[in-house]
Order: C-alpha cells, then sequence, then structure tokens
C-alpha cells in the first residue's frame, strides 16, 4: 500500500514538473519581449526543475541521491533569482525595446546610465534628510527611546 503511494506521489511530482518545465520553455517561445521571457523562464523553471528533484529523490529512497537531488533544488533557488536579475538590469541598461503593453517604467528618470547608479524616489530622499538634519529623532530599539 506504501508503495502504491509513493508511486502516486511520483507521478504526480513528475507530472507537475514537467507540466512547469513545459510552461517555461513555451512562455520563453511566446512571450514578446526579455523581461517578460526572463520572467517565465526564471520562475517556472526553478519549480519544474525543483519538482523533478524533489521525484529523483524520492523515487530512489536512498540517503546519497536524496541529498544530492536536495542540493539541486538549493542550488536553484540560490542562482536562478540572481541570474534574472541579472539578466533584467543588463536589458534595461542596454536599452533592449520593450513590449508596448508594458506602460509603467519605476526606473525612469532615476537611473544614471553613464554612472550605472539608481537613485532613490525624491521623496523618499526628501524624508530622509528631513529627519536626519532635525525635527524627529529615529528610534533606537523597539523601546522606542534612547538616552
Amino acid at each position: 500500500m506504501i508503495e502504491l503511494l509513493v508511486e502516486l506521489v511520483l507521478v504526480v511530482l513528475v507530472l507537475a514538473g514537467s507540466g512547469f518545465a513545459l510552461v517555461a520553455a513555451i512562455g520563453v517561445w511566446r512571450l514578446p519581449d526579455s523581461l517578460m521571457r526572463m520572467h517565465a523562464s526564471s520562475k517556472a523553471g526553478t519549480l519544474g526543475g525543483s519538482l523533478l528533484f524533489f521525484a529523483v529523490a524520492i523515487g530512489l529512497g536512498e540517503f546519497d541521491p536524496a541529498v544530492r537531488a536536495l542540493s539541486g533544488v538549493a542550488f536553484l533557488l540560490f542562482t536562478t533569482p540572481i541570474a534574472s536579475h541579472l539578466i533584467a538590469r543588463a536589458t534595461y541598461l542596454l536599452g533592449v525595446p520593450r513590449d508596448p503593453s508594458q506602460v509603467r517604467d519605476d526606473l525612469e528618470g532615476r537611473y544614471d546610465l553613464a554612472a550605472r547608479v539608481c537613485q532613490a524616489p525624491p521623496e523618499v530622499v526628501s524624508a530622509a534628510t528631513s529627519a536626519v538634519s532635525g525635527g524627529e529623532r529615529p528610534s533606537v530599539g523597539a523601546g522606542g527611546g534612547g538616552a
């Protein structure tokens, strides 16, 4: 009975992982611009790969392959967000054209392309300078008080 349950879990994990990997591949193929493609490949690809690694860990049922499979999941979870961020930053800095449906650009006017530095929004800068220069004193710790 337990073996049947394990096989059922394996089938669900493999089908779900393959399905998410397929969705990621279709997203990379069909989406109109690089930022949308990067999003599809990073989110669905990570989830699909992780589910397949979990299927391997459960299916083999031994300690050593399970540790290796879980290491693969950890590797995916640590490296994919960093790679996606670098791809998105590179496309923005290079000025790769975006799809016309993307009408909002949160970095417009705040990113110095020559120095490759992003400035904080003006309202955040003015609130921070007013808090430091005068009126209010920043709280220290949960008690909210200092000396």
